[in-house]
């Protein structure tokens, strides 16, 4: 007579209350959204904004006697724009989805930052080589590879904005110099106006 194999040791029951599991898995799903969100936080006004800003530069800067004072003149509007965009995001992101501080906000910013100052860089390189007629093409470039780079992790318009900026400053580098103001007008003002408009309707403010 065959001898009765002993039965296998159950395992353990998982002992962990009900209620922290389901806290543990909520927490998992939400880790799981927010790697994979995309940013909201672009904002439309706040773009709008930069772009009348610009618009009065490119005006300003085509009525200085010499490159020293344009280039005062556009630089002085790159902080003002800065500030602006800076602000407008924040509080846009503030009253969504995804504030700065979330992944998608931080991802955002660490793919939208380096071609920023790469541009301000090349700007102080420029500037001292006295090469001062490639500063339109190099501060649309990039921009351009700025916002497409950040605006791949944000709503699908946004990297089509950063496309039309490379596509005019390959223009400024193929037209005379003496175009370049009126690109930097096209670029940063009307780009941004449109844009502006069109992610404020669309994607909220």
């Amino acid at each position: 007579m065959p001898r009765p194999r002993p039965l296998a040791p159950r395992p353990p029951a998982d002992e962990t209350p009900l209620e922290d599991r389901a806290r543990e898995n909520l927490a998992f799903i939400r880790d799981t959204m927010e790697r994979a969100g995309a940013f909201t936080g672009v904002p439309g006004w706040g773009g709008v904004g930069m772009g009348v800003t610009a618009l009065v530069a490119a005006w300003l800067a085509a009525q200085q006697p010499s490159v020293e004072r344009w280039l005062l003149v556009w630089v002085g509007e790159g902080w003002l724009a800065f500030a602006i965009g800076v602000v407008a995001m924040v509080r846009k992101a503030s009253a969504g989805d995804t504030p700065l501080t979330s992944r998608p906000g931080r991802r955002f910013v660490l793919a939208y930052t380096p071609p920023i100052l790469a541009g301000a860089l090349l700007t102080l390189a420029l500037y001292r080589a006295g090469n001062t007629t490639l500063l339109p093409a190099t501060w649309l470039l990039c921009y351009g590879a700025a916002v497409t780079t950040g605006g791949a992790l944000s709503v699908r318009v946004v990297p089509v904005m950063g496309g039309c900026f490379l596509a005019l400053g390959a223009a400024a580098l193929l037209l005379p110099a003496a175009a370049g103001n009126a690109l930097l007008a096209a670029g940063f003002g009307g780009l941004h106006i449109g844009f502006g408009i069109w992610i404020a309707r669309r994607h909220g403010g």
